[in-house]
């Protein structure tokens, strides 16, 4: 069938008056949803402004605490700055100290050396004159010894005891001198014996021979020689033993004198100690102050930053709480006035037992109005032109299909009626419903637990809002009716209250949460609960992550970091990525389920709230155009209005048409 004519009927070209009529009433229709629209997107409008509120309160106080931080690293650098150049005038003290020190000890040494070079000096010369006046002795006592040997053999007696005597005592100087000089002594010493020896035996022949000629002349010689010579080696020991006197005098001098500069090294020396241990102990107890000093201020820093880092969670804390109080208190009012509506169109119904197929219905009731059921004033007995399809156009559209979705099946029907040639419009109702069928059971596939991946996990995904967290509820309440053993972690960390709300749930179905406080890492919770479910064998894992969409990209990094985190446990979690998607907000869901399958790449899909929409149809957008299976679909409040999806259900239920329905 053609369709060139088909736009003209939007100006109201070739209409009856009825038409005409019946078009002005779908005008107002179209006016009050459009009423409607406007109210929504009103609603929606006021939750953007409160978002951008707190997002404004929460920059104003971070550029408050940078200002803060700011001024608190200001001063610790100009007190780093003033603790540096203490150091530097203290080092700059020490070295002074240990220059002047080190002069004094230079000069000390100078002195103590150049002292010592002049006693060395003292020394050699005293040693150098006692030898030139011994060896001057020794030379004349030996010439004049020679000479006396040929006259008298008994002076010689006398005078070899004297010379023992004297070389004994030489030997005894010499000993005290040098070892070397001593040994030398005693060689020249033998020599000297052995030739006096041999001299003596010739002498004492010659002697012999002119002794009985000269007996009385030698013997007055002898006599006087002998006075002489006591006289004279008297003079010689006297005057030896005073120049030992004096040498044992000035060694003893110079000993006392040594003794007394060594106490007086010793003295300075033990000041010396003294000065560098009070020294070290001043310097030690300054660095110990300087420690605390520091200590002190690096634990104020912390406890300011400490302080202000509490009153920033507390203010996130506090703000997040009273949003979400505020959206629960929203959510509360709306959920009671749809209640009163539904009291009110239960007051008007006929009494009946609600089924399992009736609360389906029931959940869809609003969509159904505008599909479904809905339909069939447009299709019944009106024949097949181009203003039924426009009808069937605005009437797609407006429950949400999308314009893509809603032209498929446009065309679909078109090409069909025009190969079947069908004759009225009720026909064209039965063909939309099957390709409508056939649409949703590509997307039909019911979730599995496989019972060899233990535990098996279940990773929850969604923007705030959208219900994920009264899902996982549910959903694990329906495990543990199945007799599997559930636990669940709480890793929307950064909702407040978020945290709470799944532990009721666990309190409330004796499930075990494993969770951490608000601000934890999320991918930190799900490991530990990872593990904790592996230990305890438990059948099924549902984690729950934060749905921040307005800053996608750290929820995108957050949730690939946790499916990271789970690889190094078991390298196929997690098992089930689940997106969880309200059906009332219409296309923008199809740019969530976009967004989330390029990030982790979604497994299923969970419809929620199908029951407060007029706009359910997105559940065909999002079949049509993802080829990711529909696991769930909510449409109530209740534990069992969260139903496995089923389209031949989802199909009866919105096509129904019993009168009772208002």
């Amino acid at each position: 069938m053609a369709k060139k004519n088909k736009f003209l009927s939007w100006f109201g070209f070739g209409k009856s008056e009825k038409q005409q009529t019946e078009q002005a009433a779908k005008e107002a229709d179209n006016q009050k949803q459009l009423e409607e629209q406007q109210c929504i997107e009103a609603e929606k409008a006021e939750t953007e402004r409160l978002e951008q509120e707190r997002i404004a309160a929460e920059k104003a106080e971070a550029e408050r605490l940078a200002q803060e931080q700011q001024a608190a690293e200001q001063q610790r650098l100009e007190q780093q700055a003033r603790l540096a150049e203490q150091e530097a005038a203290m080092k700059l003290e020490q070295e002074r100290v240990a220059a002047e020190k080190a002069e004094r000890e230079a000069e000390q040494a100078a002195a103590e050396k150049a002292e010592a070079e002049r006693l060395e000096q003292e020394r050699i010369a005293v040693e150098k004159a006692e030898a030139e006046r011994l060896a001057q002795e020794q030379q004349a006592a030996e010439q004049q010894r020679l000479e006396q040997q040929a006259r008298l053999a008994e002076q010689e007696a006398a005078m070899k005891l004297e010379q023992e005597r004297v070389a004994a005592e030489k030997a005894q100087r010499e000993a005290e001198q040098v070892a070397v000089e001593q040994a030398e002594a005693e060689r020249v010493e033998q020599e000297r014996i052995a030739a006096e020896k041999a001299q003596a035996e010739r002498l004492e022949q010659e002697r012999i021979a002119a002794e009985k000629a000269e007996a009385e002349r030698l013997e007055q010689e002898r006599i006087a020689a002998e006075k002489a010579e006591a006289e004279r080696l008297e003079q010689e020991r006297i005057a030896a033993e005073k120049a030992q006197a004096e040498r044992v005098e000035q060694e003893r001098i110079a000993a006392e004198k040594a003794q007394a500069e060594r106490v007086e090294q010793e003295r300075i020396a033990a000041e010396k100690a003294e000065a560098e241990r009070v020294e070290q102990e001043r310097i030690a107890a300054e660095k110990a102050e300087a420690e605390r000093v520091e200590q002190e201020r690096i634990a104020a820093e912390k406890a300011q930053a400490e302080r202000v880092e509490q009153e920033r969670i507390a203010a996130e804390k506090a703000e997040a709480e009273r949003l979400e109080q505020e959206r629960i208190a929203a959510e509360k009012a709306e959920a009671e006035r749809v209640e009163q509506e539904k009291a009110a169109q239960a007051a008007t119904e006929k009494p009946k037992k609600e089924g399992f197929f009736a609360r389906l219905k029931k959940g869809l009731l609003k969509t159904r109005v505008n599909i479904g059921s809905g339909f069939a004033s447009i299709f019944s007995g009106k024949k097949i032109d181009d203003e039924l399809f426009e009808e069937l156009e605005t009437q797609l559209l407006t429950a949400d299909l999308g314009v893509d979705t809603t032209m498929k099946l446009i065309d679909n029907l078109t090409d069909a009626a025009d190969r079947k040639q069908l004759k009225d419009g009720d026909a064209l109702y039965e063909l939309m419903k099957q390709e409508m069928a056939d649409m949703l059971k590509t997307a039909e596939q019911p979730l599995v637990v496989s019972g060899d991946k233990k535990p098996f996990v279940i990773l929850m995904v969604g923007v705030n809002g959208v219900g994920k967290t009264t899902t996982i509820g549910k959903l694990a309440k329906q495990f543990q009716s199945e007799g599997k053993s559930v636990m669940l972690a709480a890793g929307d960390t950064f909702r407040a209250a978020a945290v709470e709300q799944l532990q009721v749930w666990g309190e409330r179905n004796s499930i075990p949460v494993i969770a951490q406080h608000t601000g934890a890492d999320s991918a930190s919770v799900v490991f530990d609960a990872f593990q904790a479910a592996k230990a305890r064998n438990v059948d099924v894992l549902i984690a729950d992550t934060a749905g921040r969409l307005q800053n996608k990209d750290n929820l995108m990094q957050e949730l690939e970091k946790i499916a990271r985190v789970m690889k190094k446990i078991d390298p196929d979690a997690p098992h089930e990525v689940m997106l969880t998607i309200d059906a009332g907000t219409g296309q923008n869901a199809i740019s969530q389920v976009k967004l989330f399958n390029e990030c982790v790449g979604l497994t299923g899909i969970t419809l929620s709230k199908l029951d407060g929409t007029a706009k359910g149809g997105v559940i065909f957008a999002v079949a049509d155009k993802f080829n990711i299976p529909i696991r769930y679909i909510g449409v109530g409040e209740g534990i069992d209005d969260l139903r496995t999806f089923n389209s031949n259900d989802f199909i009866d239920a919105l096509f129904s048409q019993d009168e009772d329905d208002a």
